[in-house]
């Protein structure tokens, strides 16, 4: 086992290297594409634009570049915005995680919570008129756009009924955990709940399919055969196998929220987070942003994945002798 999770580690390390280099040259090698011309303007002189290419080793070869860029970004973390001038990439980023990790936590709670708890009942009551009702709540959420529905709840929430039922809701923003718990988790109720509402829906459904599939092989005839109760063979055996795809499927998604695919409950809340940040970097074409977040997504993504195997290897021995 510790030789299989050295191997998928050392996988996920040359994995994000090959990342590195493809979006640096992506961003910085494209035909077209001069970041120095960026950097110092639209009318910006000949000189001007030699004397930045300079100073940012634009005039260096490739290679060098990568080595420089990653230096700044990795090491001296002294990497800066090429729009707000001073302003340092890695503390930005440093500043969004909290934000994000505390809007896809909570969430993904609530959406395993959920989805397992209407998988299991849509599964153990198929044929009866609780399974459809139960997916169809699932296909309820997995349909509605999250940026919709986030701007509907904000619309109810914050204009509509604001002064009579939704008096207690709070302004849009955020207020970090070490300020005030209460205010924190009230502030992200909502993002947690619309969030949480497509996700609960897609697991529901994976889960009712699998637990279905699982009630029909042979170990569950056999314990069946040996007297053990419907609910013991469902929690203790059916269930147990049926949940090996759910923890994949959470691993990646979870990894992808994280790494910033939540960007459009962010913007609609207006939470500062990391998908927040990126969209603003992409809306002025900050470069050095833009490469610090999607590496950063890139880290939680490989992660993730990592993480995931190594799991699903525990679960299942046979992956580890693939």
């Amino acid at each position: 086992m510790i030789g299989y999770i050295l191997r998928r580690f050392g996988a996920a390390v040359l994995v994000l290297f090959a990342i590195s280099v493809l979006v640096f040259l992506i961003f910085f090698a494209t035909p077209g594409v001069d970041p120095a011309a960026r950097i110092a303007g639209k009318n910006a002189d000949p000189a001007t634009l030699e004397q930045v290419r300079a100073s940012f080793g634009f005039d260096q070869p490739l290679p060098v570049q990568y080595l420089m860029m990653m230096k700044h970004l990795f090491v001296s973390h002294d990497l800066t915005s090429f729009v707000n001038r001073g302003t340092l990439v890695i503390p930005q980023i440093m500043d969004a995680v909290p934000v994000t990790l505390s809007l896809v936590v909570g969430a993904a709670v609530i959406w395993m919570v959920l989805g397992v708890a209407m998988g299991t009942l849509a599964g153990a009551m198929r044929g009866t008129l609780v399974d459809p009702l139960v997916m169809l709540l699932g296909v309820f959420g997995v349909s509605l756009p999250v940026y919709w529905l986030g701007e509907v709840v904000n619309l109810i929430t914050q204009k509509e009924l604001h002064d009579s039922v939704f008096s207690w809701v709070p302004p849009l923003g955020y207020v970090p955990f070490s300020q005030s718990p209460g205010q924190w988790a009230l502030h992200l109720l909502l993002p947690w709940l619309t969030l949480a509402l497509l996700y609960a829906g897609i697991y529901a459904r994976l889960l009712r399919g699998e637990l279905i599939q699982a009630l029909n092989e042979d170990y569950v005839r056999t314990a069946r055969a040996k007297g053990l109760s419907e609910r013991r063979i469902l929690i203790r055996h059916a269930l147990r196998c049926s949940l090996i795809p759910i923890v994949s499927l959470f691993g990646l998604d979870f990894g992808a929220l994280v790494g910033g695919a939540a960007l459009l409950t962010e913007v609609v809340f207006g939470l500062p987070g990391v998908g927040k940040l990126t969209y603003q970097a992409l809306q002025n074409l900050d470069l050095p942003v833009i490469m610090g977040t999607v590496l950063y997504a890139a880290f939680f993504v490989v992660l993730a994945n990592a993480v995931v195997d190594v799991l699903y290897a525990r679960l299942d021995p046979r992956v580890r002798r693939a």
